[in-house]
């Protein structure tokens, strides 16, 4: 996916987004940017800094699909969170270091399932050998010395070879019968071993906040819980794949990539940073007066310049993770970020408001639209549901006149319409298909009958739709 041109990742989003070609294009130029850096010299590539963008547009427009999509078709560690989240430090909340602490993590959850997905057939392999073991209880016992005679089934004694060779015949009937799934519902005695989860224990505290170090202590002092757990083969088979391909895969080697891909292809997406900026009167973003705005966005700003950030799993250099920031900037503006943070987002691209003729493209065109989910949601209870176009056009329509007349919440105002549309096929849908009812035809009157009278009494608009 490093090789995708700018025209080619815009392409990839059309698939799912839109219209927004403004922003589509500056993420794929910051995209194929970064590729760029990956084949200059080791010394000139550690100074091109990332060409961070800011997005700035209301509410429902794409821009966190954009940043998403865009994680998807890099297969890149990718986090969005919302600014409005931290404070400074020193006041109770969340730190700004944590975003790469988070960011991380999902890294090393990325490399262990790719990881993971190499050893799989050898998991698999020591499974059924522990799955076997489990119900052939001694199958795998010390073979009885040669002189020690062994009863047969008929009653005579036999050498201890012959019985031997009756156990690897018993093993192998089973190790057939468990590889077809006939053996699936039988149950079976697990001993598990788990460590109770420092993050759940040490929440008050804050242990993503806590240092490293400390951090690991705490994990180390915590003794590993066994019990035993009876459960079904089907089920026993999942937890010791599971378990197997823990002692397969390296752990140091999965956490030096982590924090490689990290650091090479790491993406953030920084929700509502408006909300951390205060406009000439003092006022912030989200409309009131707040001392630790200015502090947040102090703080921030050495996490996007490039800093070394210490976690739990050892040391990560932000110098060239991508940020990609968001906001609606209605009371403030990108102006009223401090100077220094601005400078640190070289990119800012607006996106538009959606019309009418966008959500008839947003319900029709992308490979997940909401008209096709519904198509699909309903055949699984065998109903057959088509939608006349001027139906779309209706639901379409209904969605822009309420954003008009209410908040304007842009595309997600036709999940509003669309789940109003379907509440009551969605309620009936068993029945109608028990009464051959099966074929749905979403006409614009059956649309406008079900949500019209909703958009005209505005008193009801605003808790409905």
């Amino acid at each position: 996916m490093q090789n995708l041109t700018p025209k080619q990742i815009v392409e990839k989003l059309d698939r799912h987004i839109i219209g927004q070609s403004d922003a589509k294009r500056a993420v794929a130029v910051a995209i194929r940017n970064r590729w760029r850096r990956q084949q200059l010299e080791a010394d000139l590539a550690r100074e091109v800094a990332p060409k961070n963008i800011i997005m700035i547009g209301p509410t429902g427009v794409g821009k966190t699909e954009i940043a998403r999509r865009l994680a998807k078709l890099t297969a890149a560690p990718f986090i969005k969170v919302e600014a409005s989240k931290f404070t400074e430090v020193g006041y109770h909340g969340r730190d700004v270091e944590s975003m790469i602490r988070d960011l991380l993590d999902k890294a090393i959850a990325m490399v262990r399932s790719e990881q993971a997905v190499i050893v799989k057939e050898k998991a698999e392999k020591a499974a059924n050998e522990r799955l076997l073991d489990l119900l052939l209880p001694g199958s795998h016992e010390a073979t009885p010395q040669p002189a020690t005679p062994q009863p047969s089934d008929a009653g005579e004694y036999v050498p201890a070879e012959d019985s031997e060779e009756r156990k690897q015949r018993a093993r192998d009937r089973i190790r057939e019968q468990l590889e077809a799934g006939k053996l699936d519902d039988r149950e079976v005695e697990l001993s598990i071993t788990s460590k109770p989860q420092t993050s759940v224990m040490f929440a008050n505290m804050g242990l993503d906040q806590m240092d490293p170090d400390m951090a690991n202590m705490f994990e180390k002092l915590i003794p590993e819980q066994r019990k035993s757990r009876k459960t079904t083969v089907k089920d026993a088979r999942e937890i010791l794949i599971d378990q197997e391909t823990d002692k397969l895969l390296d752990p140091e080697k999965i956490t030096s990539e982590a924090i490689e891909r990290t650091e090479s292809g790491g993406i953030i997406f920084l929700d509502e940073i408006d909300k951390i900026a205060s406009n000439s009167n003092g006022k912030s973003g989200g409309g009131s007066p707040d001392v630790s705005r200015q502090g947040v966005q102090r703080d921030l700003l050495p996490i996007v310049e490039g800093s070394a950030v210490s976690t739990r799993h050892g040391t990560v250099h932000t110098d060239h993770i991508l940020f990609i920031a968001a906001g609606a900037f209605h009371v403030a503006s990108v102006s009223d970020l401090m100077p220094e943070l601005q400078g640190r987002f070289p990119i800012r691209v607006e996106l538009t408001s959606l019309s009418k003729e966008d959500f008839i493209r947003i319900l029709t065109e992308p490979q997940n639209a909401l008209t096709r989910q519904q198509e699909a949601m309903l055949s699984v209870e065998g109903l057959n549901v088509t939608f006349e176009p001027a139906a779309i056009e209706a639901i379409a329509d209904l969605a822009a006149q309420a954003n008009a007349t209410l908040e304007n919440i842009g595309a997600r105002r036709l999940m509003t319409i669309v789940e109003k549309v379907f509440e009551q096929i969605n309620f009936e849908a068993p029945e109608m298909k028990e009464a051959n009812n099966t074929n749905v035809t979403i006409t614009d009157s059956f649309v406008r009958d079900q949500v019209a009278a909703i958009v005209k009494d505005k008193d009801l608009s605003k808790f409905v739709l």
